[in-house]
């Protein structure tokens, strides 16, 4: 049965997987969900005795229902290849009492590199499937990671353009030079003055601009995003929780229909969201713990069902992390909303209009599947330490905020069920914060110098994408303002 795609806030529009990756957007500013949720078709057992490409057809084929078997295939096997440094694509790894979902072996070092290094195939083959004739320009906002990740993906890939905005001086040194370092002549990069939600909000923006959309259609452009607003992003994430339980399941770590907990760092909220979408399609998963840092939007949200983005905003050593307006919970709120779109869309008019909104009690009591904390870059730090001279495991800063939080977890709630916890970074994307945690004296060093040293008591290869910066030219080398990024997408497209 086919799988249609509407709106949370309300427009009649039901469109297929394909146009709603397409699309990115709906035309109303709301996100794409799908009518119904599906149940998995293959048994627990059935996944263990699966890779990780199949896997990710089992899954990803009930959601993405217009995608022929050999479409989808195609896509998965360019996107799932040797361009991760690992066959296992994404390992479980057992340190102490607790499980690592090691996302970053992919050729950006960071989680994003899971569901982008297949968008751009699944949005040429949408573009093909709908017989769209503009060019696609990709538009996203970046708080590091994202940006990276979808400019390895559709760089040279015909018929895209990608245009990434960044927070200047809002990423880690290692980030920022991975981005401005990209080659591809389809790509721009551009440093804003300002923060994370500020580009994100900026870019949302350009999307609804129809003096914009009018400009580019005359020129024979259309937008189309990589942030996890598109369902293209959310859907090929569900898969990685699967292929985790699929691997405690091979390694006899649990027994068939045992229920696990996931940790997950959020930020955008869309990598947690993928968990809650596995859960409610069949995957044992007990708890989500949603782990947030010093930006506590979402801790506050779980513990008092009010969501206020008026607060002070925190650059923390975990900077992906580093945002207080969390596209991706409206699909959430439009869930326990009974999927009213226009409650939700209510709600999304007041945190436009006010910067805040109260969920109701009846939706309160339906986040019991999420347990929300957050970790100080002091708790970040300690933990990065006591996993390193515990166990001899070094993790990334974000990775680290998810620990810290599970311990907090444990103490309250004595909870022993098995967990996974979510690493979704290299520690070699932020060397200077990894090892400034485990030994002061490193704190005076900078990233680049630090890469060497972190390889030696890591005992860890470098990645190809950290190595190969230390000579890579800069290309990108534009900033503007938060009131100039329309002018700059004009300049894009004209150059």
């Amino acid at each position: 049965m086919d799988i249609f795609y509407g709106s949370t806030r309300g427009s009649q529009e039901r469109v297929p997987a394909s146009k709603a990756i397409l699309q990115g957007l709906a035309k109303d500013g709301g996100l794409f969900v799908p009518d119904r949720l599906p149940v998995f078709d293959r048994t627990m057992e059935a996944f263990a005795g699966m890779n990780y490409q199949e896997i990710a057809y089992e899954v990803m084929k009930l959601l993405l229902t217009d995608f022929t078997e050999e479409e989808l295939k195609s896509c998965i096997g360019k996107a799932y290849d040797a361009k991760f440094d690992t066959p296992s694509i994404a390992p479980v790894k057992k340190v102490g009492g607790s499980y690592y979902l090691e996302l970053f072996h992919g050729k950006t070092i960071a989680f994003k590199d899971m569901a982008l290094s297949i968008l751009p195939h699944l949005m040429t083959t949408a573009a093909k499937k709908n017989h769209v004739e503009n060019e696609i320009v990709i538009l996203t906002a970046t708080s590091g990671d994202t940006g990276k990740a979808a400019l390895e993906g559709f760089a040279d890939v015909e018929g895209t353009r990608i245009l990434v905005f960044y927070p200047k001086n809002g990423v880690s040194a290692i980030q920022e030079r991975q981005m401005v370092t990209q080659q591809g002549k389809n790509t721009r990069v551009v440093g804003i003055y300002g923060n994370f939600d500020d580009a994100q909000t900026g870019v949302k923006q350009l999307f609804a601009d129809e003096e914009l959309a009018a400009w580019m259609r005359e020129r024979g452009y259309q937008f189309s995003s990589a942030n996890s607003i598109n369902i293209g992003r959310l859907v090929p994430q569900i898969v990685y929780y699967v292929y985790a339980y699929a691997q405690l399941l091979r390694e006899h770590a649990i027994t068939s229909g045992e229920e696990i907990n996931v940790v997950v760092p959020t930020g955008n909220f869309g990598n947690i969201l993928a968990a809650y979408y596995a859960k409610n399609m069949g995957l044992p998963l007990r708890k989500l713990i949603c782990a947030s840092n010093d930006n506590k939007v979402l801790y506050d949200f779980f513990a008092t069902g009010v969501y206020d983005k008026n607060r002070d905003f925190v650059l923390t050593t975990s900077p992906s992390m580093d945002i207080l307006v969390s596209s991706n919970l409206e699909r959430l709120v439009y869930r326990i909303a009974g999927e009213d779109a226009q409650k939700t869309a209510s709600l999304m008019q007041s945190l436009g209009q006010e910067g805040k909104y109260a969920i109701t009690g009846k939706m309160e009591k339906q986040l019991s599947d999420f347990y929300g904390n957050y970790a100080t870059q002091e708790e970040c730090a300690a933990k990065i330490r006591s996993l390193y001279e515990s166990f001899g495991y070094v993790t990334d800063t974000h990775t680290a905020v998810a620990a810290a939080v599970y311990d907090k977890y444990r103490q309250e709630t004595a909870d022993q069920t098995k967990t996974v916890i979510v690493s979704t970074a290299s520690p070699f994307k932020f060397t200077k914060s990894v090892m400034a945690a485990i030994d002061e004296k490193y704190r005076d060093k900078e990233d680049f110098a630090l890469v060497d040293e972190l390889e030696k008591i890591g005992k860890v290869q470098v990645p190809a994408a950290v190595a190969q910066l230390r000579t890579a030219p800069v290309v990108h080398d534009i900033q503007c303002g938060r009131g100039e990024m329309k002018e700059a997408v004009k300049a894009f497209l004209l150059s």
